[in-house]
């Protein structure tokens, strides 16, 4: 176990070193006898250890008795949508997200079609550690079926969103250049932009596992995507990681906007059709407090992770959320991150305003986040506490999640990574400089 790295996201870590078929069946046996039996939907993106992944994966649920709905590679919202749409007991994404191709992962779906929350993942962990898992006779094994239409109903889903005018998206026949990065979400993603009428110009949409960039769709890993962009004149360029429950924007003019920024739209977009609450994680930009002040509705802030938000957003009945890296929640197809209704929201916006993304953007409050990282995973609540009071005294403090340092029109933030071993350090400010100045402060003290 020490080599993996176990969280609210589920566990991951390197394929054939932490990350091994043995571990990977103890898994599945123990999530089989966290569910006591039942359907489970499994599904993964393309990486190339995925298929021998879900063999040993599925041969623990069977042990255990229970029966297996494959839904192939799609992305992981897919899956999610599935189980909430099969009423599964629950169900796993196989796929490591924006860790690099060398790194898998097992993701636990609850039967609602959320990821398990942190109680309910330690006590499957409990399970794993103890090796308490129930395993049944020949006669009891569970059945493996195949369900390839799981895309098909997503799309279904999201074309039917009370808040999507599909028609007039379709009347202004979009040009669109999309990166998948041979991911998980190859098919599906151009697959929803041509139902929305789109042309659709596919970049690395081939569900290979083979990354022809780093997966995290964050501007410096766009170029290609940008210069798709600029080249065929599209009316917009998207990117995604190697799941699809991720949005990044490449504007009319080629400039990657940033992965905040598609949460940002979607708050604007929603909010002004229906208003109320909006969740947000502790890292995500305080563009989304001021747009939600405009329509004079809360934000609610949770810790860093799809299930802590999910749980803020149920709390709180949130109209929409999200996390900054891209991820948009919207509860009216469901309770996940989502990429392919990050799309449809964008396309909504210009069609109903009428203008290019590059006006779209201009919209949005200016501020510029930095997102820096530093190896120091040993780090304690209270060290990070420590270094962030030495050099920020003069801040107010908020502990929900590592430590994160505020002021009038700036943040810092600082925790340890659930996903990889790092520390995060992400700082936010009016000026790129002085974010990049409270970054560099906080690592040189790490």
């Amino acid at each position: 176990m020490e080599s993996l790295i176990v969280g609210v996201s589920g566990v991951r870590g390197v394929v054939g070193e932490g990350l091994t078929p043995e571990v990977v069946v103890r898994f599945g046996a123990a999530f089989g006898t966290y569910l006591a039996g039942g359907r489970v939907v499994v599904g993964r993106d393309s990486r190339r250890s995925g298929q021998m992944m879900r063999d040993a994966l599925v041969a623990g649920l069977v042990s255990t008795g229970c029966d297996v709905t494959d839904v192939g590679i799609v992305p992981t919202p897919t899956i999610q949508l599935a189980v909430e749409e099969l009423e599964t007991s629950g169900g796993v994404a196989i796929t490591a997200s924006h860790n690099p191709v060398e790194w898998n992962a097992l993701k636990f779906v609850g039967a609602g079609g959320a990821f398990l929350s942190a109680g309910e993942g330690a006590r499957l962990l409990d399970l794993y550690r103890a090796g308490t898992t129930q395993r049944v006779g020949w006669g009891d094994i569970g059945s493996i079926t195949a369900d390839r239409s799981a895309v098909d109903r997503h799309i279904e889903r999201v074309l039917g969103l009370s808040v999507i005018d599909v028609d007039r998206i379709r009347e202004r026949q979009y040009g669109v250049a999309i990166d998948c990065c041979n991911g998980g979400a190859s098919i599906a993603f151009p697959q929803l932009l041509r139902s929305l009428g789109c042309a659709v110009v596919e970049l690395n949409c081939e569900p290979s596992g083979l990354f022809p960039r780093d997966p995290e769709p964050v501007p410096r890993n766009l170029s290609e995507l940008s210069q798709a962009v600029r080249k065929v004149q599209a009316d917009v360029g998207f990117a995604t990681d190697a799941d699809g429950d991720r949005l990044s924007i490449v504007s009319n003019s080629g400039k990657p906007l940033g992965e905040e920024a598609s949460l940002a739209l979607a708050v604007s977009y929603v909010l002004a059709i229906r208003p109320g609450p909006v969740v947000a994680n502790v890292s995500t930009s305080r563009a989304i407090d001021d747009i939600a002040a405009r329509f004079g509705q809360p934000v609610i802030r949770s810790k860093v992770g799809e299930a802590h938000v999910v749980r803020a957003m149920r709390d709180s009945k949130a109209v929409i959320g999200g996390e900054g890296n891209g991820g948009v929640i919207f509860p009216e197809l469901h309770y996940a991150r989502d990429g392919m209704v990050g799309m449809a929201f964008v396309l909504a916006s210009l069609a109903g305003q009428g203008v290019s993304v590059d006006e779209l953007a201009g919209g949005l409050p200016r501020y510029h986040i930095v997102k820096e990282s530093a190896r120091a995973t040993s780090a304690t609540q209270d060290e990070l506490t420590d270094i962030a009071r030495s050099a920020f005294p003069d801040g107010s403090y908020d502990l929900t999640d590592g430590v994160k340092v505020m002021w009038e029109n700036r943040w810092v933030h600082i925790r340890v990574s659930g996903t990889e071993p790092i520390v995060r350090i992400i700082a936010e400010a009016p000026e790129e400089e002085e974010a990049s100045r409270m970054c560099s402060v906080v690592k040189e003290r790490l």
